[in-house]
């Protein structure tokens, strides 16, 4: 079955992210979007999945609990996981791991954690635009001890990713990858050639609204849960795919 997604949403938890990404907007953008699946996947926490979790599955979202990873080399990697508890479990890891310095709301932006209503319960103090000390080599197999899977985020970009921080795409266990929707996937693949022959996914990395993905990109799969996509975006199941 055909799957549209978008794996790289951001919520209001994000210090980048727009104060309307609550976990009802975003789930429901998503299903105007004629999206089956997405992800959130804030910078370095995990906390908004909860809430989102419980929203998608009354709406029949399927929804994996994600975070972008800020590597200690800068690159950003995706991290997904089959449910938000899987997701707080793999967050305890990380935390431990960022520098202890406070939110600056006035010149980061505001850390919001929502309930299922969308009220905010919680003002995350912690930065989390920072990074941590975890490295780009050992995120995929870290990733995988919570029943999860990883992806380099936005190859194309010239900041914050993996070919930026290293100069190119190393081989690091990655079964897939990921581009912006306005990259050319074959030009990417003739320039990085571990990118060739695997999967690229096209997501939105939206932190509005509107920039959330509108149904387009798919991917081919049995079924359309949480198991079978993280399945596939390990490289354990094989899958078809297009932009």
């Amino acid at each position: 079955m055909k799957i549209y997604y978008d794996f790289h949403i951001h919520s209001c938890l994000s210090p980048c992210g727009d104060n309307d990404m609550t976990p009802n907007n975003i789930v429901n953008m998503a299903l105007l979007s004629g999206l089956s699946a997405i992800a959130i996947t804030d910078h370095n926490t995990c906390r908004n999945c909860v809430a989102a979790e419980k929203v998608a599955a009354a709406a029949g979202l399927t929804f994996l609990s994600g975070m972008e990873l800020c590597t200690v080399e800068e690159a950003h990697v995706v991290c997904l996981f089959p449910s938000a508890a899987a997701a707080l479990a793999f967050e305890e890891t990380v935390a431990k791991t960022l520098p202890p310095l406070p939110n600056r709301p006035d010149i980061f932006g505001e850390q919001l954690i929502c309930d299922e209503e969308d009220n905010v319960v919680e003002h995350y103090a912690p930065l989390l635009a920072t990074a941590t000390d975890i490295s780009v080599d050992n995120v995929v197999e870290l990733v995988k001890q919570f029943g999860g899977a990883a992806f380099p985020a936005h190859i194309d970009r010239p900041s914050f990713s993996i070919t930026a921080a290293l100069g190119t795409l190393p081989p690091l266990g990655f079964a897939v990858t990921e581009a912006t929707h306005k990259a050319d996937p074959a030009a990417l693949c003739e320039q990085y050639t571990e990118a060739h022959g695997k999967p690229m996914l096209l997501n939105s990395d939206a932190h509005y609204l509107e920039h959330i993905r509108v149904a387009g990109a798919w991917l081919d799969l049995p079924d359309n849960t949480p198991e079978t996509i993280l399945a596939a975006l390990r490289g354990d199941i094989p899958c078809e795919w297009a932009r």
